[in-house]
């Protein structure tokens, strides 16, 4: 088949399945990697200010990659074929991988904790790739179920890495080197299931590549604040990831510190139920999106999250308490993620959309790596309880949402209509493909019973 030729819908099917295995794989990896190495430091004897200190450069550095490579990720992605780029990200991964045996089998630390940032550098590349990789394998009604599925398969490969990072530190805690080559056995499944993803062409093959990635960034940005409901949702995007990221943190000295936990497995199943809870919120969203990109669900996202951080700000929780209330917040984290993604890949032209999600996903993780200063902060510097800092996110996440509503309140609307035509109304549509994706749309009636019909 000819790679600049539209493949048939059942290969579309089947390369995007691919690609959620793919991503599967590596996300499974990246959180298997990075939580082993959080795990062998609190397994280590040293000060929970020094631990606190040495978790938050973890997470610091498994961010800074996507600060300073997200945009050359944005620039393959429009200038190769997202699959080769794809490809590509794989095979590093191995390279990684091997490292990462090299370190765990001699004990080094710093050389493990080095691959986690080489492992941010490996999802930077491959991000705008991904996400890109949606809209040209699906129609643009099933571009919210394909987010969800994603998403869905994202969040459950975070548990699986979460949990598997613990039982690697826990399991191989004599012979750590079986760790490396689990996680090297894994990439190369990686490899091989992207070989499945269906071919597609370069969305810009003259895309010059801009040393200057500052002003790159910027001129994405500049793109990106001509539509002010795009920007929002980069806006909304970079705030999830950044809180997503300062709660993951958290539950650790949360486990430690307040609920007293001292086995790291018990720590990941805390870490498990928020993934859990973000994967069914995101299939859920996907599904109740109804074939479309449905960004009323955002405001009820944004006011669960609220609710359930401020619940785990209460004393006396028990360990059964926490993990419930972080499921559901994930759950409605999911709500509040799948239709803002959904925006990022459906709004930008596809001329540009590779630059423009790498702009976003650069901008999540400036929001990751400032989670990690913050944690730093809040634990290391002002002393905080991990119970005051739920509560904390939950008021400017509250805050957040006012003013987003302030500025969208077609956003509002859509969430009271959505309620109302899956409680009180039954509403059922015909002919909804003739409505562009894009632009306006004028309705003309040739019967007076048809406008009584849109007027209710």
């Amino acid at each position: 088949m000819n790679p600049n030729t539209n493949p048939a819908p059942e290969c579309h099917q089947r390369g995007f399945w691919c690609l959620i295995i793919t991503q599967f794989q590596g996300a499974f990896s990246d959180n298997a990697l990075k939580w082993l190495a959080i795990f062998i430091i609190t397994g280590m004897k040293m000060s929970p200010e020094e631990r606190d200190k040495l978790i938050g450069i973890v997470g610091a550095l498994f961010a800074l990659p996507f600060i300073a490579f997200s945009m050359t990720g944005g620039f393959l992605a429009d200038r190769f074929s997202k699959r080769t780029v794809t490809i590509g990200v794989k095979v590093f991964e191995i390279f990684v991988m091997l490292l990462a045996l090299a370190g765990l089998a001699t004990n080094h630390l710093h050389l493990t904790i080095a691959c986690v940032f080489l492992m941010g550098v490996h999802s930077a590349i491959f991000g705008p790739s991904k996400y890109g990789l949606l809209p040209e394998l699906l129609p643009e009604r099933k571009l919210s179920w394909g987010n969800g599925i994603l998403e869905l398969g994202t969040f459950l490969a975070i548990i699986g890495g979460t949990v598997g990072g613990g039982w690697l530190s826990k399991t191989f805690a004599a012979q750590p080197a079986w760790s490396g080559v689990l996680l090297t056995a894994l990439a190369i499944f990686g490899l091989i299931t992207s070989f499945g993803i269906t071919r597609v062409a370069a969305a810009n093959p003259a895309k010059q590549f801009r040393v200057n990635l500052v002003a790159d960034l910027w001129g994405q940005v500049q793109l990106i604040r001509k539509d002010r409901v795009l920007w929002l949702a980069t806006v909304g995007n970079t705030y999830f990831f950044a809180l997503a990221a300062l709660l993951q943190l958290l539950i650790v000295s949360y486990a430690t510190d307040v609920l007293g936990i001292a086995d790291p497995q018990q720590t990941s199943y805390l870490q498990a139920a928020t993934a859990i809870g973000i994967g069914l919120g995101s299939f859920a969203a996907g599904h109740l999106s109804g074939g479309k990109i449905e960004y009323g669900l955002i405001p009820m996202g944004s006011v669960g999250l609220t609710v359930f951080a401020t619940l785990l700000g209460r004393s006396g929780l028990t360990f059964a308490d926490v993990a419930v209330y972080l499921s559901l917040l994930g759950f409605f984290g999911g709500f509040f993620i799948v239709p803002i993604a959904a925006l990022l890949q459906h709004r930008p032209s596809k001329e540009s959309r590779g630059g423009v999600l790498a702009a976003a996903n650069l901008l999540s993780f400036v929001g990751i790596f400032a989670a990690s200063g913050i944690y730093y902060l809040v634990t290391v510097t002002l002393h905080l309880n991990p119970s005051t800092v739920f509560v904390i996110t939950a008021a400017v996440t509250l805050v957040g949402t006012i003013y987003v509503l302030w500025l969208l309140p077609d956003a509002l609307l859509r969430f009271v209509l959505w309620l109302l035509t899956r409680t009180v109304y039954r509403l059922r549509v015909l002919g909804r493909e003739n409505i562009p994706a894009k632009g306006g749309a004028l309705f003309v009636c040739n019967h007076v019973s048809f406008i009584d019909a849109l007027l209710l």
